[in-house]
């Protein structure tokens, strides 16, 4: 008997990219697995008005979808790892985190090379805090203005001219097609990234095991050691998306070296650590990071 698998997702060109990257790679390992796509819109999508941080964050991107998998419309959903919340629902469970794209922010623009080409008060287009206070930090002369909406409408804004440069995640860009945009790729000491960013993954309902295997193979080591350590130190200082909070990790052998970042986009307050640990304690290391953060005045900011 044919078995049909349905993918809650949003209908934004990149969640659909990601859906169909997901289907695709169910297909090859089931070819008589019949795999549907269900395209839901979210509060998140609705709302492009404001930004996230004041309308209660980047959990209103997956809330929808996973009312779709509590009501059986679906089997699993496909998000960006960064918009996944650090506490997920009763009820849910994340099943697998694939293989990680390009995690790094990238600066776009039509006339300028880099940021530091951009010239005393360029108009630059961001809706996100970690980016808006680690730009501050290098460029303070530079006017930050706020963009929403999906990677195609925010280049057609500065296409448009509204903007003399765009910070959009690389590995957005990379999967859209959109390499050549890419003017500059920020490095981790200039804008750490977003934790989970570049990362996706398939949240289920709990212990739905038949699913759980059937996504198995999909699962990435390094990518799930990696994201679990960033997902960690964020949910040990419970943050959400109104509090500037940067954490990226990379390995090396069986060492995984974990960054974060709090930040204060008001005083311009930056705090930073690093600390590695062995890859079997990736989730006490994202908590012994998160404890030196909050050491060093991280509670305060986050309040």
């Amino acid at each position: 008997m044919q078995q049909t698998i349905k993918i809650a997702t949003r209908k934004s060109p990149l969640a659909l990219w990601q859906a169909e990257h997901v289907k695709s790679k169910l297909e090859q390992l089931y070819p008589d697995l019949m795999v549907e796509l269900v395209k839901m819109t979210t509060k998140g999508d609705q709302i492009l008005n404001s930004p996230l941080s004041k309308i209660g964050g980047k959990g209103l991107f997956i809330k929808e979808l996973e009312v779709g998998l509590l009501e059986g419309k679906a089997d699993i959903a496909v998000h960006s790892m960064k918009d996944v919340p650090y506490e997920i629902p009763e009820g849910f469970e994340l099943g697998a985190i694939l293989k990680r794209e390009n995690p790094f922010d990238a600066f776009v623009s039509n006339d300028f090379d880099g940021i530091n080409d951009l010239p005393q008060g360029a108009k630059v287009g961001t809706c996100s805090m970690r980016r808006i206070v680690q730009l501050k930090a290098t460029r303070p002369d530079l006017e930050i203005l706020d963009l929403r909406g999906n990677v195609n409408t925010r280049l057609q804004k500065l296409d448009n001219g509204e903007f003399d440069g765009i910070i959009l995640a690389c590995a957005g860009l990379i999967r859209l097609g959109f390499e050549d945009r890419i003017k500059q790729q920020i490095s981790a000491e200039q804008s750490l990234p977003a934790v989970g960013q570049g990362a996706v993954g398939i949240e289920i309902r709990e212990n739905d095991q038949m699913i759980l295997d059937l996504i198995k193979p999909l699962i990435d080591k390094e990518a799930t050691y990696r994201v679990s350590a960033e997902r960690a130190m964020n949910a040990r200082l419970e943050g959400g998306c109104s509090v500037p909070i940067a954490g990226y990790s990379t390995i090396n052998g069986e060492q995984i070296t974990l960054t974060g970042l709090v930040g204060n986009v008001d005083s311009g307050v930056i705090l930073k650590h690093q600390a590695s640990s062995n890859i079997d304690a990736v989730e006490a290391l994202g908590v012994q990071l998160a404890e030196k953060l909050i050491e060093m005045g991280a509670r305060e900011i986050l309040k």
